[in-house]
């Protein structure tokens, strides 16, 4: 039977209903998931390691690059075939961008959640961590960076992002849909991750900001972060890359400063581009060195630049990084 590891890290997959509240809570530990889904031991011969029980909004950036070099570790001290993570939803896809990022390696690494909690008639936990077993198995599943994968759709983690508040059908690729699907154990690819890269980042700079450009907003809020020591910042802008132009003269303020800004949509598809020439557009904000991040959204491209200071603080290579 092939080895493959399973790290628990909590989220909804590991919660119940406590009847003190009256709402879900992290409670069970690995050992005993897999002991309330047998049918897994009997498709793989599987390692469980507890990372902790944290709900998708307690895990941090320093969690994610620490769970990052845990898998990495294990990859290199053993011979697992592949690696499953469990994960709340919340924070699943900035999670497993970064893993994406961070470690190389053929094998399969599937990062799975649940919408529903144990004590709910429709868990959908164990069928998600049965489905990324299968995929672990599957030989296609090899060099396809890092999948996620609920409701038996598998998408990579650059694209995917969380589209319900608590749907079980809730995550998708907006830009370019799913890379396949599993259905009753069956492993089906229909095509690869759009773009494969990883950062060779020693550690993690977490002192990103992150701001949504609105209707009528002005500079305050971009001054106030670069004067208050950010290290980047990233902004979901409207439409293609527009902001309004009293907001265009805060992200100048911050790129005077040194400050790295990349700019993402706040839509939630379509890619960042310089076509638009009036006052506050794309083609200006180019132009004083504002990074365009193409199809990520607001939280994969934070993870991203996080990453990258951690690899070099001139902006020329960041540029790089994100534009090549």
């Amino acid at each position: 039977m092939k080895k493959i590891l399973i790290v628990f890290t909590g989220g909804t997959f590991s919660m119940m209903i406590d009847k003190k509240t009256g709402g879900a809570v992290p409670w069970y530990s690995g050992e005993e998931l897999l002991g309330m889904i047998p049918e897994a031991a009997k498709l793989a011969d599987i390692t469980c390691y507890d990372f902790g029980k944290y709900p998708g909004p307690h895990m941090t950036p320093e969690l994610m690059f620490d769970l990052s070099k845990k898998i990495k570790q294990q990859l290199v001290e053993k011979e697992y075939d592949g690696v499953i993570v469990t994960h709340g939803t919340d924070t699943l896809e900035e999670t497993a961008y970064l893993l994406d990022l961070t470690i190389n390696t053929e094998k399969p690494i599937v990062v799975i959640g649940s919408m529903k909690n144990s004590s709910e008639p429709d868990w959908d936990g164990p069928r998600n961590l049965i489905d990324a077993i299968h995929i672990c198995l599957n030989e296609n599943s090899k060099n396809m960076g890092v999948l996620v994968c609920l409701n038996g759709e598998i998408n990579a983690a650059s694209e995917v992002t969380k589209t319900y508040t608590e749907e079980i059908d809730s995550f998708h690729s907006l830009d370019f849909g799913s890379l396949g699907f599993v259905q009753k154990g069956r492993v089906v690819f229909n095509r690869l991750p759009r773009l494969l890269e990883t950062l060779d980042a020693e550690k993690i700079v977490t002192n990103v900001d992150m701001l949504t450009a609105y209707a009528g907003m002005n500079d305050k809020f971009f001054k106030f972060t670069t004067d208050s020591g950010t290290e980047g910042i990233v902004v979901e802008a409207l439409g293609v890359g527009n902001v309004p132009p009293p907001a265009f003269e805060g992200i100048k303020y911050a790129v005077n400063k040194g400050i790295p800004v990349v700019l993402v949509s706040r839509c939630p598809a379509g890619e960042t581009l310089d076509i638009y020439s009036y006052p506050g557009a794309g083609k200006h904000l180019h132009n004083i060195g504002v990074i365009f991040a193409e199809y990520l959204n607001g939280q994969k491209a934070r993870i991203k630049l996080m990453l990258a200071l951690g690899v070099t603080k001139d902006q020329t290579r960041v540029k790089e990084i994100f534009e090549k």
